[in-house]
């Protein structure tokens, strides 16, 4: 009999303020992206080098690399090469087949210990990667910013198709959230409120991080926020309990 995924620490209920303001924060960061000049939507040629542990950024739903460029710049300044799959487009394809399109980029250039940089669905796809279709455990680790390890809520009342596996009650979601193996390789960062995805995402055998800011966007531009993941990259400490040890809140 499936079980349903841990809950974590449950939905958060916040103020119509907070959400609203949670909100607006969110989708300025989103709307920069979408309005940077054509120039800017080239993946920079010097991502490819580096001698460090490569890195492979996997966007969310309705995403595209650039929401994770910020986090790409600062990695690929301390010498990580970092790697995109080309043709995801938006990621609105099943996460099967974006584990299968991401491994052949893996498998392609023979990259090792490769670290996962994913954001909300990409964490999906990412660990969908390490208990399946990474055979030969190209990956190492991954490290995940508000993914929907349990669901949320709004895949029900939303009328798309591209939202409904993230259901708390989807099949394949909660045969995902079975496979425990793999999430001790896992470094599970989320805002203190998430209007996007309210169940969590802690993920039970895993480092479970508190970014000190609200949003489910906002911090993949944020520069404290940036620092944490980019410390948890690096193997930097962060604190097992689900709260970072330290982190500044900086401007959206």
């Amino acid at each position: 009999m499936t079980s349903a995924p841990s809950r974590g620490r449950g939905r958060r209920r916040v103020g119509l303020v907070r959400f609203a303001a949670t909100v607006v924060t969110d989708y300025a960061f989103v709307w920069r992206v979408h309005l940077v000049p054509r120039s800017g939507r080239v993946v920079p040629a010097r991502w490819r080098h580096g001698d460090r542990a490569p890195v492979l950024l996997l966007p969310g739903v309705y995403e595209t690399w650039r929401h994770l460029r910020v986090i790409g710049e600062r990695l690929s300044d301390l010498g990580h090469p970092v790697v995109v799959v080309p043709g995801m487009r938006h990621n609105r394809q099943p996460i099967p087949a974006t584990a299968e399109a991401a491994q052949r980029i893996l498998d392609a250039h023979d990259l090792r210990g490769v670290v996962v940089v994913a954001h909300s669905k990409g964490g999906l796809v990412g660990k969908s990667m390490m208990v399946g279709t990474d055979v030969e455990r190209r990956i190492d680790r991954m490290v995940a910013i508000n993914s929907p390890f349990s669901g949320t809520r709004w895949s029900r009342v939303l009328p798309n198709p591209a939202l409904r596996a993230f259901s708390p009650s989807d099949a394949a979601l909660l045969q995902l959230a079975e496979q425990r193996e793999a999430n001790a390789r896992v470094t599970s960062m989320a805002s203190r409120f998430d209007a996007h995805v309210t169940e969590g995402s802690v993920l039970p055998g895993a480092v479970n991080v508190t970014f000190p800011v609200d949003g489910h966007f906002r911090p993949l531009g944020n520069p404290g926020c940036v620092d944490m993941v980019v410390a948890a990259v690096e193997g930097g400490e962060l604190g097992s309990d689900g709260d970072a040890l330290s982190a500044g809140d900086s401007a959206p």
